[in-house]
């Protein structure tokens, strides 16, 4: 029998903490019954709400904080004042130590990279680290990164996007060979910026093993789920997300408005109420579990700040399916082939030495 997973929680971290975290653990125990628990937060209101929930008490462990990084706090302020003490820093630590395979938070985001990449510090290879966001399209769902970690990007950094997208494609779709796309202004390789076309031909030429390179894609192939993955630096990523998320507000908040306009309208919805349900579930923000933040040497998952329990179960079961399917041992190894393939095309591109 596989030993469990063990999942460091912060559980102040968002909107509503201990009244999401622990519900939310709970369900994902219904799930994943070999997992266990260490909930960091207010003893006391962590431990009320446990009472709730018998059977997650029965493979839980409560450590008190006394400090709970808000929403609004800055990184920095966070990292100075959060440090050591806060829910969220005690949860990534228990990563470091080796007490927990993954954290899980659906804290303040700038707040939880700066404390996971200072307490985690980055893998082996791995410069900086990236957010990858699980995006519904029309084929079904992609991974996307980086949706806001760091700003700007050169061409290895691009490659090594491809090779973590790809690692988390194959265990999230279950495909032994996940496409990956780099996104661009254009499809044809003269267009885009130098880091883009760069790192383009590097992922031409390398061939990399456990993904397929499909090459350029468009803003539109996003949602059109082109590839499995696609990579964006961490600006231009951030935009798409926003810019998605922003964009199906409206259409929701037109489609409401202009089906209560008239009766006949009305009637209409009422008959189409089973697509318009389908539809909300297709792009229900719950389903697509928060993001993973790749590059760490360890596992963290960022749960929707503003999540309800189910979505905060889907959080926490990302993360159990990380660790059970080895996501940095998939990122280490793929880093090594493609260190091999950078060497290879170097010597390939030297010239031979010609005789005297």
């Amino acid at each position: 029998m596989k030993d469990p997973v063990r999942i460091a929680i912060d559980a102040m971290g968002g909107d509503h903490g201990v009244t999401v975290s622990v519900p939310g653990a709970a369900l994902a125990l219904e799930r994943r019954p070999d997992a266990s628990f260490v909930l960091f937060g207010d003893e006391q209101a962590v431990s009320a709400e446990l009472k709730k929930y018998p059977a997650l008490a029965g493979v839980s462990r409560v450590v008190h904080s006394s400090v709970s990084v808000q929403m609004g706090d800055k990184p920095s302020q966070a990292l100075r004042q959060g440090r050591r003490t806060s829910s969220m820093w005690m949860a990534l630590e228990a990563v470091k130590k080796g007490e927990a395979d993954v954290a899980v938070s659906a804290g303040n985001t700038g707040a939880l990279m700066a404390m996971a990449k200072f307490c985690l510090r980055t893998m082996q290879q791995i410069d900086r680290p990236a957010l990858a966001a699980i995006w519904p399209t029309l084929r079904g769902q992609s991974i996307v990164l980086d949706v806001g970690a760091t700003i700007g990007a050169d061409a290895q950094h691009y490659v090594d996007l491809s090779i973590m997208g790809a690692a988390m494609a194959s265990i999230v779709f279950n495909l032994p060979e996940p496409t990956v796309g780099l996104l661009n202004v254009g499809v044809e390789e003269i267009k885009g910026i130098e880091e883009v076309k760069a790192a383009g031909r590097l992922l031409r030429e390398a061939r990399l093993p456990g993904f397929s390179y499909h090459g350029f894609v468009e803003g539109d192939d996003i949602g059109q789920g082109t590839t499995d993955v696609v990579v964006a630096e961490g600006f231009t990523g951030n935009i798409a997300l926003k810019t998605a998320e922003g964009t199906a507000r409206q259409i929701g908040a037109i489609l409401r408005r202009e089906m209560t306009a008239t009766w006949m309208s009305k009637l209409g919805a009422l008959l189409a109420r089973k697509a318009f349900a389908r539809v909300k579930q297709q792009l229900d923000p719950r389903g697509t579990a928060g993001g993973v933040f790749l590059g760490l040497d360890g596992i963290v998952i960022k749960g929707h700040g503003g999540t309800d329990p189910i979505g905060y179960r889907a959080a926490i079961d990302l993360g159990y399916r990380m660790v059970r399917h080895d996501l940095q041992a998939k990122i280490r190894d793929s880093l090594v082939h493609a260190q091999e393939a950078k060497l290879a095309i170097a010597s390939a591109h030297v010239p031979a030495e010609t005789g005297a």
